[in-house]
This record gives structure tokens, sequence and C-alpha cells, in this order.
């Protein structure tokens, strides 16, 4: 009798009240038993299906391509912005990024064994020099003098022009044309501001912005050499990547060791990075940046010099913007393999708002439409 009944429990036979004690399968559960495992169920499929409608986006890029000013855009276009005391936390960095800068081409101006115009300007510049830039919290409009009267040196100038020789700040001619401003005693840096401030990456930053009932997951990484392995944890359930390019950068030399081109290095590193298995199946939009900047440079530096395969016109900046988005294109395809990626390029300046929220428009609907043809409803 005893193994009668143990094999009718075990085929999910109910005799009498059996059920209510049966957990083995469904059908020997009670009707109150049934409808709670029916809605653990369905609340099992609902939270696989939220997980699938996040999109995670990793941002990739060299140093100093403006991953950075991208995630500030996204928080300003589609986050919470800056409160007041977050934009005041921004004012030292002002700061210290004209110092910097000003530093930087003083210092080159010794290298470059450039002599100033104006013998004053020594001083100013040795003055500059023994600044300890990190301890800077102010800017006393007499220190102000000092930078512009050093900005506005002949020497100084030919420096600036002769910049990719060196290293320094792209924001400094910004900083310095919105002096009499920044000077001010009430002084809380715009919008504008933070996004010219530079401050490199040393971690790893997300902001989610929502969009049709999906989450888009945006994961910033350092671009600088030696952070790059910190990359590898991210890896995991990307859907797509998003490489930050700089377009300026075709006649400058890494920060890391002053010898290796830049641009070289960001085209190295895109075409490891969209052929590499962990990226196998993720959407490529590729943002060349900086396009004000390349506007300027391709009237005194040639881009032939830097990269002889340009046969485009000389000081014509949608040539050379043609040019290196085909040079970028061409690292989609293989070269150990046949694989060929789809390349998506857009042209952009990362500093100006109202081009970055026409990209990002352009963007969410490109997402929204791989993840409709990944569940194959397109």
């Amino acid at each position: 009798m005893y193994f009668l009944f143990l094999l009718l429990l075990c085929n999910c036979i109910s005799f009498g009240e059996m059920g209510d004690h049966c957990g083995c399968c469904i059908c020997c559960l009670s009707k109150k038993k049934r409808n709670v495992t029916t809605k653990n169920n369905e609340i099992n499929i609902l939270t696989e299906q939220e997980k699938e409608s996040e999109m995670r986006l990793l941002l990739l890029g060299t140093r100093e391509s403006g991953k950075k000013t991208f995630m500030k855009q996204l928080r300003i276009i589609h986050g919470s912005g800056y409160s007041e005391d977050e934009r005041r936390s921004y004012t030292k960095l002002v700061f210290q990024n004209i110092f910097q800068a000003m530093s930087e081409m003083t210092d080159a101006m010794k290298t470059l064994k450039i002599p100033y115009s104006n013998p004053q300007n020594e001083i100013y510049a040795q003055w500059v020099q023994e600044q300890d830039i990190h301890q800077i919290t102010q800017l006393p409009w007499n220190h102000a003098q000092i930078i512009c009267h050093l900005w506005a040196d002949k020497g100084i100038k030919i420096c600036y022009s002769r910049r990719r020789e060196y290293q320094l700040l792209d924001s400094i001619k910004y900083f310095i044309g919105n002096m009499a401003r920044i000077v001010t005693e009430d002084y809380i840096p715009t919008y504008q501001d933070i996004l010219h401030v530079r401050s490199p990456t040393d971690s790893i930053t997300e902001q989610c912005i929502s969009f049709e009932k999906t989450i888009l997951r945006f994961v910033e990484v350092s671009g600088q050499r030696g952070l790059r392995r910190k990359w590898i944890h991210c890896f995991e359930n990307v859907t797509s990547i998003i490489f930050l390019a700089s377009l300026s950068e075709y006649d400058q030399s890494l920060e890391e060791n002053n010898k290796d081109n830049r641009m070289e290095e960001s085209l190295s590193l895109f075409y490891t990075t969209i052929h590499s298995p962990w990226f196998a199946n993720s959407f490529i939009l590729l943002l060349l940046n900086k396009m004000d900047i390349l506007s300027e440079k391709v009237q005194f530096s040639d881009l032939k010099t830097y990269f002889p395969r340009f046969e485009g016109k000389r000081q014509d900046v949608q040539d050379a913007m043609q040019f290196i988005a085909q040079l970028y294109k061409q690292k989609g395809t293989s070269k150990e393999t046949e694989d060929k990626r789809v390349i998506y390029p857009h042209f952009i300046c990362a500093t100006d708002t109202i081009d970055i929220r026409a990209l990002f428009h352009t963007v969410k609907h490109a997402f929204m439409s791989q993840l409709l043809r990944k569940y194959e409803v397109l």
C-alpha cells in the first residue's frame, strides 16, 4: 500500500486532498497554487522582457576624442542638466585649464626657441611656469591681465600656430575669448564653459535616457593607453558601439609618447575594436568630431604632409573630412578574415549642443530600428 502511494504521488495522480500537499508538478497543485505559479511565471517573463528592452551603448575612442563632452551633452539634452551648485563646481577647472594651456605654451616657447615680442612677457611667462596648477582656485583680475598680455604677444601667436608640435588644450582660444566674463566676481560656468572644460576620464561613467519604453544606457570608458584594459568588463551585452575620433589630430602626436601620430593610433584602435569577437553583432556608429578645429587647421597645416595618400584640394575642409572618413571606412574590412562591417559615419562638433541634439534624434531612431530588426519586427 505504501508503494502504491508513492507510485501515485510520483505520477501526479490526486486522491482526495492529495493535490493540496503535492508540489512535484503543476497538475498536482490546487487551483489556488496553480494560479500563484502561473503569476510567478508571468513575472519572470516580464522581467526577461524588461531586460531585453535595455540597450547598452559603449562609448569608445582615444584620448581627447570628445567622449567626455559627448556625455556632458547627453546629460544637458536628455538628463537633468547641471544645477547651479554643480556648475559652480566647474569654476576651479576653468581657471586651471586656462593656466595649464598657458603653461604649455610658455614651455613650448622655450622648446621651439620662439622669442617674445615684448620682453616683459618673458617675466610673465616665468611667473606662469612657477604656478602650481592644481592649487589654483581663483583667477583675480591682475592674473587674468597677465594671461591676456601673453596671449596678445606675437611670439605666443606663432607658438599657437605651431601647436601640432606640442600638447595643448583645444579650449584655450575659447576661454581667452570669454575672459572678461570669466573673471567677474559672480562668475558661474555656463553649459558651454562646462563643455569646453578638459578633465581626463580615469573611470567608467554611465548615463541613461528613456526612449519609446526602451532604456539607452551609454557607457563611457577612458581612452588613455594605460587604462584601456579596464574596458574588458564593459563588453558583455553591448548592443552598439559609438566610436569618437578627432578630425583635427592628423598632425598631432600622442601625449603618452609624443612620437606616434594620434590619428594613426585612433585608426588602429578602431580596427581592433570593430573586429573584436566581443562586438561581432554590435551596431557601429562612427562620430568624427572637431569639425570646427579641422576647418581652421587645414588652412595652415597640410593634410598631405602627414597622409601622403590624400589627393584632395589643399586647404579644403570638405575634401579633408571625406578623406578621413574614408580612412575609417576602410578599417571596416578585416585583413585576416572576410569580415566586413558597415560603418555609419557622422561629422560633428561635440561642443555644439544644437548639432548634438539633432545627432541624438538620428541615433535613437537608428538604434530603435536595429532593435526591431533584432526581434524580427521589421
